[in-house]
C-alpha cells in the first residue's frame, strides 16, 4: 500500500476562528482552523501569521514547529504552503486573500463571508480564476453531519411547502457606519443563515445550483433611539424547490438562536444549534380519517457534527483528486449577493439624516 501524500498549511489570522475557539470546551471540537488542521494526519502546519504579537506568540507556543510572521507579505515571500488559510477579520479579507491567491498555493481556505461586498467578492473570484487557485469558503454548516442528514431527510417529506430560517441575537442587524468593518449580524451571522438555505435548496450534486428570487423585504424595525440602526428584518423569497422561503433576523434578543424550519407535504424538519426534530405524516390518534405529524424516532443524529474536521477533510480529498469542494467561491458569492440585496433594501428604508453612531 502506497504512502499517502501530506500537505503543508499556513494560517493567516490567529484570533478566535483561527485559533482560540479550539479551547472552548462547550463547542464541538475542533472549532478553529488551527485545531482542525492539526487533527488531520495528512496536514502539517508550517507557518502562522498575525499582526497581534501577543496572539501570535500564544499560537506559536501551541504550534512550536511552525515559523511565525508578523505580516502575510513576509510569510508568502518565505514559504509556499499547499493550503493558505485566511482567518482574518472581514475588513481584511480582500487584501489578504488577494495576496494569498497571488502566491499560488494549491488551495485557499477562506473564512466566511468571502468579502464585505459583491464587488470585492468578484475581484477575488476573478483573481482566483486568473491564477488558477481554487478557493474553499468556510460556510461550516455545509460540512456538518446533522445538516447533511437533514438534506437527505428532505427527500422523504414530499414537496417542500415552506422554509423559515431565523437568527436571533443582540447584535444589530444592520448599521451604515459598520459597513467597512462588517460588524453587523446580517453579514456576520446572516451569511451562515442564507448559505445553509442555499445548501438545502440546491441540487445534491451541484453546489451553487440554488437561487433565491423575487425578494420582498416586508418587515423592518429601526432602533427608536438610533433610527439608522436596523434591529429586526423579515425577507421573503421564492426558489425552484420551494415557493415560500423566509429569512428572519433579530438584533434585539438577549440570547442566540439559529433555527431552520422546513415544512413538506408529508412531514417537517426543525434544526437549530442544539437540536433537530423530524416529523412524518401518520394516522391521527385523535381524529378518525385525519393525519397528523408524528415524531420520527428512527433518525439518529451524530454526537458530534464534525463541521470543522469535515471541512478540512474535504480540502484533503480535493487535493487528492477524489472529491469536489463542497463550499466554493461560487456558493460564497451567491450568498453574498442575497445579503447585499437585503442590505440595499435596509439602507433604502433608513430615513434621510437619521444615521448616528452605532452602539
Amino acid at each position: 500500500m502506497s504512502r499517502q501524500k501530506s500537505y503543508t498549511a499556513a494560517v493567516i489570522g490567529t484570533g478566535r476562528i483561527g485559533f482560540s475557539l479550539g479551547f472552548d470546551r462547550k463547542r464541538v471540537q475542533p472549532a478553529s482552523h488551527t485545531a482542525a488542521l492539526l487533527s488531520n494526519r495528512r496536514i502539517k502546519i508550517i507557518a502562522g501569521c498575525d499582526k497581534d504579537e501577543g496572539r501570535l506568540e500564544e499560537w506559536h507556543r501551541y504550534v512550536r514547529r511552525a515559523i511565525v510572521y508578523s505580516n502575510y507579505a513576509q510569510l508568502f515571500a518565505a514559504c509556499r504552503p499547499d493550503i493558505a488559510v485566511i482567518a482574518v477579520n472581514e475588513d481584511a479579507h480582500l487584501e489578504t486573500a488577494l495576496a494569498a491567491i497571488r502566491s499560488r498555493p494549491r488551495l485557499v481556505i477562506l473564512e466566511k463571508p468571502v468579502a464585505l461586498t459583491v464587488k470585492d467578492g468578484m475581484t477575488l473570484a476573478d483573481e482566483a480564476a486568473g491564477y488558477n487557485v481554487p478557493v474553499l469558503v468556510n460556510h461550516e454548516r455545509r460540512f456538518a453531519d446533522d445538516y447533511r442528514i437533514v438534506k437527505q431527510y428532505m427527500k422523504s417529506i414530499g414537496q417542500i411547502q415552506s422554509i423559515t430560517a431565523e437568527l436571533d441575537s443582540g447584535l444589530r442587524v444592520y448599521c451604515p457606519e459598520e459597513e467597512e468593518s462588517g460588524a453587523y449580524s446580517l453579514l456576520h451571522d446572516g451569511t451562515h443563515l442564507v448559505d445553509i438555505l442555499m445548501y438545502l435548496l440546491e441540487d445534491e450534486e451541484d453546489a451553487g445550483s440554488a437561487s433565491l428570487r423575487d425578494m420582498c423585504v416586508f418587515d423592518v424595525y429601526h432602533d427608536k433611539k438610533q433610527p439608522g440602526t436596523v434591529r429586526n428584518l423579515s425577507a421573503h423569497f421564492v426558489s425552484d424547490m420551494c415557493p415560500d422561503v423566509t429569512v428572519k433576523i433579530s438584533g434585539r434578543s438577549r440570547f442566540f438562536r439559529f433555527d431552520v424550519d422546513i415544512l413538506g407535504t408529508e412531514g417537517r424538519i426543525r434544526i437549530g444549534n442544539d437540536s433537530a426534530e423530524f416529523y412524518r405524516r401518520a394516522e391521527s390518534k385523535l381524529y378518525s380519517g385525519f393525519y397528523s405529524l408524528t415524531p420520527d424516532k428512527s433518525v439518529k443524529l451524530p454526537e458530534k457534527t464534525r463541521y470543522f474536521s469535515n471541512m478540512v477533510q474535504n480540502a484533503v480529498d480535493f487535493l487528492d483528486g477524489k472529491a469536489a469542494l463542497r463550499s466554493t467561491m461560487q456558493t460564497g458569492l451567491s450568498t453574498l449577493c442575497i445579503l447585499e440585496k437585503i442590505r440595499n433594501k435596509l439602507k433604502a428604508s433608513i430615513p434621510d439624516g437619521s444615521c448616528s453612531p452605532c452602539s
